[in-house]
């Protein structure tokens, strides 16, 4: 009997990871494809070849490798096709101009649709997915989402949910929303250095999958949109890995040129080398026989710096901290640096992240599959999730300030039911108090310019940030009783307060003195 469940495709510029979790729980898992999936690590390679533009058998993933037709000069090869998807929808000139080349025989969004469907339905007979989410870059997003949208019109399933990728690598890592993260992108062809803000932390609304079907119905836009980190600084380069192998294989055998099949020995070497110090191996060909290679860490390191690519990392890497700099934000701000692709697992990258990052804590244990397991954290469950219009405050005792002031509970944004809690600790305002009051509040949204009129002519001004004003709900609910009564100043409760699927608030409280934890309790509806 076939499982249920959610499965996640991550489309990469050299590599496609499929991730499957099922309905009933457990540990998600890489999904394997023969003949389409290499082995280690289990991803498809982001590759199709077609004999002619209207062949209907065309080569994909591991078959193209297998065929020697991955470094083919013919027009009959599509590679680097999802950095150029939506490229014509950009708003930039500069996007624009990386639409595909003309001899390719497909578009790129023609060439990624095909990779897709084509994997899907590969799926194993053992996986039946309820739900569909895809990955898509925070930059050309919208033209990106337009061609996601079009493309999940041609599969069966009746959820079709998104995420933005430096989000989902991120909760992929295990770090929490709120973090600021250096996602370093090490792929096929190119190189991206991105700093980015996640969104959600406290009392804010957490990252979000936006969903493009429910029900079997397509939304457009919905209730639900997709919250995309927000980027700090972003730097990149066109190499990447396929380079690296050239430039191997250029070392060890000078006098072969580029031949597809030499290429392909030297990636074996240099991957390789990411569990051993030195690898062997022997190429062989009709025309100039066999001949063993070998390779180790020093050799591709020196490599590396004689071609100039750690130089180049750290000039990308400077752009990107001097844009965090210019918006406030120092190295030490920085919560983690997560390294993703596979050429991120080269001892002399893994390396050089240590040497200049090495005060930043590096979240580097699955750099491949991250992405994909993050998307799959991002879209838990099969439920639709609202969003808060208005939001809810909770009036508290500024202690420093002596008075009562508003503090965020949920902001308008937030998505509901709440998978977390937010907790508060509170205090006393005075000694021998027996009660705590609950007086919550709804921010009220107003223009931060007013019109004010002086000498009689009308005049627009800035009014002041600090001065939105908080109503306070009609009906509060009931005081918590405090036994024995609480002292000034010290902390007494603790207040986890969450939402519901019927969009109620709802509070569980601790007595800290007493250790007494009450049952949760509605406090009322939240819009």
């Amino acid at each position: 009997m076939a499982v249920t469940g959610t499965l996640a495709i991550d489309l990469g510029s050299s590599t496609t990871v499929l991730a499957f979790q099922p309905s009933s729980g457990g540990a998600p898992q890489l999904l394997a494809l023969p003949p389409f999936s290499s082995d280690d690590p289990c991803v498809v390679p982001s590759l199709i070849w077609l004999s002619s533009p209207q062949s209907t058998q065309p080569l994909i993933g591991r078959q193209v490798l297998d065929a020697g037709l991955s470094a083919s000069d013919e027009t009959g090869l599509c590679r680097d096709f999802k950095r150029r998807i939506g490229a014509l929808q950009a708003e930039s000139p500069e996007a624009a101009t990386t639409a595909s080349p003309s001899r390719e025989p497909l578009t790129p969004e023609q060439a990624g649709s095909l990779l897709i469907t084509r994997l899907w339905q590969a799926l194993p007979p053992a996986v039946a997915p309820t739900r569909l989410v895809l990955t898509a870059p925070i930059e050309g997003y919208r033209g990106y989402r337009q061609w996601l949208q079009q493309l999940s019109r041609q599969i069966p399933v009746e959820e079709v949910a998104l995420v933005d990728e430096p989000t989902a690598a991120a909760i992929g890592a295990g770090l929490p929303a709120g973090s600021r993260v250096l996602v370093v992108d090490l792929g096929g062809g190119t190189i991206d250095l991105s700093l980015v803000a996640l969104q959600g932390g406290e009392g804010r609304a957490a990252p979000i999958a936006q969903l493009l079907r429910f029900g079997g119905r397509d939304l457009d836009g919905g209730r639900q949109a997709l919250r995309c980190a927000e980027v700090i600084g972003k730097a990149g380069a066109s190499i990447g890995g396929r380079d690296i192998d050239h430039w191997i294989a250029a070392m060890l055998a000078p006098d072969l040129g580029a031949d597809p099949s030499l290429l392909e020995a030297s990636e074996r070497l240099k991957c390789s080398l990411s569990d051993a110090e030195e690898v062997t191996g022997v190429w062989s060909s009709a025309e100039a026989g066999s001949r063993p290679l070998r390779l180790d860490r020093p050799q591709l390191d020196r490599l590396l710096r004689e071609r100039g690519l750690l130089e180049l990392l750290d000039e990308l890497l400077e752009r990107v901290l001097a844009s965090a700099r210019a918006k406030g934000i120092e190295p030490e701000q920085i919560d983690a640096v997560l390294p993703v692709g596979g050429t991120s697992r080269l001892p002399s990258i893994r390396h050089w992240l240590l040497e200049r990052c090495g005060a930043i804590p590096l979240r580097d244990q699955r750099p491949v599959e991250a992405v994909a397991l993050g998307a799959l954290a991002l879209t838990p469950g099969v439920r639709l999730k609202d969003v808060l219009a208005r939001g809810v405050s909770l009036r508290c005792w500024d202690q420093r300030g002596g008075e009562h002031r508003w503090h965020p509970l949920f902001l308008a944004g937030q998505s509901w039911p709440t998978d977390q809690p937010l907790e508060l600790v509170l205090s006393c305002s005075r000694d021998g108090q027996t009660t705590l009051e609950l007086v919550l509040g709804e921010p009220i949204e107003e223009e931060r310019s007013e019109v004010v009129f002086i000498d009689g002519l009308p005049q627009v001004r800035r009014r002041p940030a600090g001065e939105a004003r908080t109503e306070p709900w009609s009906h509060q609910p009931a005081p918590l009783a405090l036994e024995p009564p609480g002292r000034c100043g010290i902390d007494r409760l603790k207040l986890s307060f969450s939402i519901d699927d019927q969009g109620q608030l709802l509070l569980e409280s601790e007595d800290l003195l007493s250790g007494t934890v009450a049952a949760a309790r509605v406090l009322g509806p939240v819009r």
